[in-house]
């Protein structure tokens, strides 16, 4: 078996292209702006401004929130539940159309804690909108739903829907 001779090439990148050292220089690392045109000196500063705010990005963000929804068939009733901890009948709507169960509401948790030395309060507020479509033969005018410990269950009786088809044989 010949041998292959195996070489490693190093090379020295400059200093000012090293993305670890940039990371570490002063927030305004003057000596770099000498030198260079007023444009250039903003898009610096401008990436220098980037990369301090970029940490903080998640915190900035507005979280979305949608809940959970399952689907399943029982005796002979379509069954759709969804997890809304926290909410009240009162900040929920549901409408249901013959093609389509809509599930809106808006969820608003406060928490409040008092004690010697600090003040903490925590707001969540969140609007959402499921939307789920039926069955064809969907019974719209007989559907229930009922809120409990922060599960809402809708249930629409809907007959067992048979799609004719056939199994392909795969040739090899």
């Amino acid at each position: 078996m010949p041998e292959v001779a195996v070489s490693r090439k190093t090379t020295e990148t400059p200093v000012a292209n090293r993305s670890s050292e940039i990371f570490f220089q002063p927030m305004f690392p003057f000596g770099r702006f000498f030198g260079l045109s007023p444009f250039a000196m903003m898009r610096e500063f401008t990436d220098v401004m980037d990369r301090v705010f970029r940490g903080n990005s998640s915190e900035m963000e507005v979280q979305s929130w949608t809940p959970v929804m399952d689907v399943q068939r029982c005796e002979g009733n379509l069954v759709v539940s969804a997890e809304l901890p926290g909410l009240k009948k009162e900040d929920l709507k549901i409408q249901v159309t013959d093609e389509a169960l809509v599930i809106e509401g808006e969820r608003k948790q406060e928490h409040k804690e008092d004690h010697e030395g600090y003040h903490r309060w925590e707001r969540n507020y969140g609007h959402f909108y499921r939307s789920m479509p039926l069955p064809q033969g969907a019974k719209t005018d007989q559907v229930k739903a009922e809120l409990k410990d922060g599960v809402l269950k809708v249930s629409i009786p809907a007959p067992e829907v048979t799609k004719k088809g056939r199994q392909v044989p795969v040739a090899g």
